[in-house]
């Protein structure tokens, strides 16, 4: 085991750091080899939870305050806040916004190591790259997980605000009295001349038979009434 890895542990035991922050120390280490997709994508999914958020996020500002030969911390720093972005939490981009500045500093972060290599061209680089995708409010909505098939992370992308099939469904009104349909009827052409006998219609059924005679059948009885040859 590296003689770095093991100090790492040792400060990792010293400082009780959470399983969170161990993660982002190791895969910001200074150690000269990148960050392993699987680690990240590890610390992209712990960005879901509240606290691990807060930890991860706290860890990497930490880092990507370092300077001189510790230029790896900060490199790596970026590379894995990329990747966040992309694969994360949407909380990440939205933090990274607001703290946009911190990042934009790096842009002059000079370190020139023994051999007279300019190793601090790889973080300028990098953060230029990460400020215009984060300025870019149509290049990173599409770098966002809810804007594509995330693998794991799609199951979770109706979690994070996306509404669910069911939500989608129209949602069934109550049943409406039948003259307030009707009354919507009023003006179509030659239905509209059914509606004053359908009210009529409905009115008998209510009144029934006890409800008199109809002016037809009064007629009717005075002109029996008056007999025959008479006129009213």
């Amino acid at each position: 085991m590296p003689s770095s890895t093991i100090r790492r542990q040792m400060k990792n035991m010293v400082n009780n750091y959470s399983e969170a922050e161990k993660k982002v120390r190791e895969a910001t280490s200074n150690d000269p080899w990148g960050p392993s997709s699987s680690l990240m994508s590890e610390i992209a999914d712990l960005t879901y939870n509240v606290v691990a958020f807060s930890e991860i996020m706290s860890m990497i500002w930490k880092r990507l305050n370092d300077h001189g030969k510790n230029w790896r911390h900060v490199y790596k720093a970026l590379t894995l806040l990329d990747y966040l972005i992309k694969t994360g939490s949407e909380r990440v981009a939205l933090q990274c916004k607001e703290n946009i500045f911190a990042i934009q500093t790096l842009k002059d972060f000079q370190y020139i190591d023994r051999d007279g290599k300019d190793q601090g061209i790889n973080v300028r680089e990098k953060s230029k790259q990460l400020v215009v995708l984060l300025k870019d409010d149509e290049r990173l909505k599409g770098a966002l997980p809810g804007a594509q098939d995330q693998g794991a992370h799609g199951a979770g992308a109706h979690q994070r605000g996306q509404r669910q099939p069911d939500q989608l469904r129209p949602r069934l009104q109550p049943a409406q009295p039948v003259q307030q349909l009707l009354g919507g009827v009023r003006q179509v052409g030659g239905l509209a001349r059914l509606l004053p006998r359908l009210h009529v219609s409905e009115r008998e059924r209510k009144l029934g038979a006890g409800a008199g005679p109809t002016p037809d059948q009064r007629r009717g009885g005075a002109s029996a009434a008056a007999g025959p040859g008479h006129e009213p």
